[in-house]
């Protein structure tokens, strides 16, 4: 009961400082608190007795790659689901948080029931589909509003959940406007046809982490249907591995062909760590599409769904389009027609590719105790070994570097107990330990951990 209500003062304070307005706005709110960097996390500190000897610097042919299974889904995305979804979202000539409700063709209402139906429809009997309610209240107007919450459960032993989500909601120029026409193609009828293509595909196979599909209401009204559900997965202490955010992410013709990837503390934050794990993993799937991770919460004076995330502590980035038309923003010109539906294919297939690999690999170890010994330049390191791994890619990443690159891979036989040599005695590093199972998934690494001279004065 104590925990809870320290949890509720918590986002009493938080909810203060994110009264801002939505995607489209111009203005920029007070910048939300950032969580502390994960590096001062409590390492494993259970009996490891039965690790054995140390296994000095062990050889693995046991490796990340690209899995079969999940590559035969990438190339099952289609633009022609995204183009209909697109163009069903743009039919109901206006989604503000604030329009009909009652009409089977227009307004949110009749855009929320679609989108319900819809995962109902593609979810192979797999997903459990409810609505999440919630009032909102602004500059003087109300009115109830709903996130729509389509649960695919893992099957696995862990409790690891992915949420994936884009807001359904828009606005015309002004943010109350709920009769004129708003077409919303990109903003963000885009995020929605992401999301219920991302459905389809995952729905057909068994994952062992739970993926959440989520898509969001209020989000122009200060990201308000996000801070709800955040709020409350916050306080019912649910373990979301990571959050990721879709919005403006259709495309244009002659824009560059990548997408940009806002993650706030680059280096150090959890956020940072899920930005890094999305750079390696669509690079395995989808190479020729490259992501360009930008350390910062948003683009400056715009916010998104995922700064929620962020503000009670759990891994969230944005994705979006690597190039936005500023005269689109909440215009009438933002028509399914502008949108570059190979683009926005790219973008549907890194983000298949992203969430199958940590629903489909094994939970996260558990962060590692990592020591010096007496050798210069080695470290020791000691976690427990799960049952159902058949490797692990340890990464030592020099502190100021944003990406991973080399892991010390170890066979899961030769895992516990581990020491590497060849370190730069004088540096300092950022540890962390992912799971490989025997098709070569790589699940999400566990806690950053800084180890070095420097170590504690990093980690404060």
């Amino acid at each position: 009961m104590r925990d809870h209500l320290k949890k509720f003062i918590w986002l009493g304070l938080i909810g203060a400082a994110l009264l801002a307005t939505g995607c489209g706005a111009l203005e920029a709110p007070e910048r939300p608190p950032l969580p502390t960097p994960v590096a001062t996390a409590r390492p494993f500190t259970a009996n490891l007795e039965a690790t054995g000897e140390m296994v000095l610097d062990p050889v693995s042919d046991v490796a990340p790659k690209v899995d079969d299974s999940i590559a035969t889904l990438i190339e099952q995305v289609s633009q022609q689901q995204l183009m209909g979804y697109v163009q069903r979202m743009e039919s109901f000539g206006n989604r503000n948080a604030f329009s009909d409700t009652e009409s089977e063709n227009w307004g949110i209402g009749a855009t929320r029931r679609w989108i319900f139906d819809e995962f109902v429809r593609v979810g192979n009997g797999r997903l459990q589909v409810s609505y999440d309610d919630f009032p909102l209240d602004y500059n003087g107007y109300s009115a109830p509003q709903s996130n729509i919450v389509a649960k695919l459960p893992g099957t696995g032993q862990g409790n690891g959940v992915v949420v994936i989500m884009a807001h359904y909601d828009n606005r015309a120029p002004d943010i109350i406007d709920g009769e004129s026409r708003a077409p919303g193609a990109n903003d963000n009828g885009s995020g929605i046809a992401l999301l219920l293509e991302s459905a389809r595909l995952l729905s057909a196979q068994e994952w062992k982490q739970t993926i959440i599909f989520l898509a969001t209401s209020a989000e122009e009204e200060g990201t308000v249907g996000s801070r709800h559900f955040a709020q409350n997965a916050f306080l019912d202490s649910m373990n979301i591995l990571a959050a990721i955010n879709y919005d403006a992410v259709g495309g244009r013709k002659g824009i560059p062909q990548t997408v940009r990837v806002f993650a706030p503390n680059l280096p150090y934050s959890p956020s940072g760590q899920l930005a890094r794990y999305y750079e390696y993993v669509s690079g395995l799937y989808v190479p020729t599409f490259p992501i360009t991770v930008v350390d910062a919460l948003d683009r400056e004076g715009r916010w998104g769904d995922h700064r929620e995330f962020v503000a009670v502590g759990m891994p969230a980035v944005r994705v979006i389009e690597s190039e936005e038309d500023p005269d689109m923003v909440n215009s009438v010109r933002d028509t399914w027609n502008r949108i570059d539906y190979t683009y926005l294919q790219r973008v549907t297939q890194l983000n298949v590719a992203v969430v199958a690999s940590i629903a489909g690999a094994p939970m996260p170890p558990p962060a590692p105790l990592v020591n010096p010994t007496d050798a210069l330049g080695m470290y020791q390191l000691r976690w427990p070994v799960s049952e159902d791994v058949a490797g692990y890619a340890i990464s030592f990443r020099p502190v100021g570097e944003s990406s991973y690159s080399v892991f010390h891979l170890v066979k899961e036989n030769q895992a516990g107990n581990v020491g590497l040599t060849g370190f730069d005695p004088a540096a300092n590093y950022v540890v962390s330990v992912g799971a490989l199972d025997e098709n070569g998934r790589l699940s999400y690494f566990s806690p950053e951990i800084i180890v070095g001279p420097d170590a504690l004065a990093l980690s404060q």
